[in-house]
């Protein structure tokens, strides 16, 4: 099955920029027609197909750059900064946008080690990157393409959606980012489970103490096992978390109080400085001129 097939039910299904449910959970198709500069995001434990066009995510200053010849994987939630470089009307950027279940991803994660005998090797070595992207290959074009036909069949979508989403999930860990995506979910996955610990609580104080404590681990060991990941600091990992979050929800229309206090600021001064400290304008300044179309992040 082509990535030209894979398109052709995008153009079917969302003939104007927008993004919009397959009926399959977890599973969205998008199109974007305008070219938007690399903005303040945070991405959820996810795989992001590009059928035409190209996006971009910054992380600590290092790009990566997704299209139709390579897919991306984020196995954690990571804050980065996405863009639409070179979307536009006549070349607009289309995909697919697949929530990894923490679940399925680890039941399958478990029996692919248990298959081959590595469960015992997973805990060690380096900690899974935040970020990986991995090429299109036979298994997972087929499984995406069966996955996104069932967009146009609410009936099939119902009935058959679990089955091909774990069919796609399954090409994935076999896949170029398998072993970042195995690693996140699964024997070895102190560092992944310490970011999920830390995004239930942005609104409150955790420590690097706190963080070292869930994963197992001594402070020492914890900070170089983090920033091996995540190629941040814990400190500045969850001060870009909470950012992120609180720009995207400036963005959405969440005034700059509610939002700093949602991410645990108690000092709308000190949010408001270090935000500018980040991304050099202040929170109003920033919703002004800033907007996130559907399929960014």
């Amino acid at each position: 099955m082509s990535r030209q097939q894979i398109r052709q039910i995008i153009d079917a299904c969302l003939p104007d920029a927008g993004l919009v449910e397959t009926g399959v959970k977890g599973v969205q198709l998008f199109r974007v027609t305008e070219p938007i500069a690399c903005t303040p995001a945070v991405y959820e434990p996810t795989v992001v197909a590009i059928v035409n066009g190209a996006k971009e995510a910054i992380l600590d200053g290092k790009r990566h750059v997704y299209d139709s010849r390579r897919y991306l994987c984020c196995p954690m939630s990571m804050p980065v900064e996405a863009g639409t470089p070179t979307a536009s009307l006549e070349k607009p950027l289309l995909g697919v946008i697949i929530s990894l279940d923490t679940r399925v991803m680890t039941e399958l994660t478990i029996e692919i080690e248990s298959a081959t005998g590595s469960i015992q090797r997973t805990g060690g070595g380096a900690p899974p990157p935040g970020l990986a992207l991995a090429e299109w290959d036979a298994a997972f074009t087929d499984a995406l393409h069966r996955l996104i036909q069932l967009a146009s069949n609410p009936l099939d979508a119902a009935v058959l959606g679990e089955g091909r989403l774990r069919e796609l999930y399954y090409a994935v860990l076999k896949g170029d980012a398998g072993i970042a995506a195995r690693r996140a979910f699964g024997v070895g996955n102190e560092i992944a489970r310490t970011i999920q610990f830390l995004s239930a609580r942005l609104n409150e104080l955790v420590t690097i103490d706190d963080m070292a404590a869930h994963a197992g681990m001594s402070r020492a060991v914890f900070h170089r096992k983090f920033k091996q990941a995540t190629s941040m600091s814990p400190i500045q990992f969850a001060k870009s978390m909470r950012l992120n979050h609180a720009a995207m929800k400036i963005a959405g229309g969440m005034n700059v109080s509610e939002a700093a206090w949602d991410v645990g600021y108690a000092s709308s001064s000190q949010f408001s400085r270090e935000f500018k400290r980040l991304y050099g304008q202040s929170p109003k300044q920033w919703s002004q001129a800033t907007q996130l179309p559907a399929g960014l992040i």
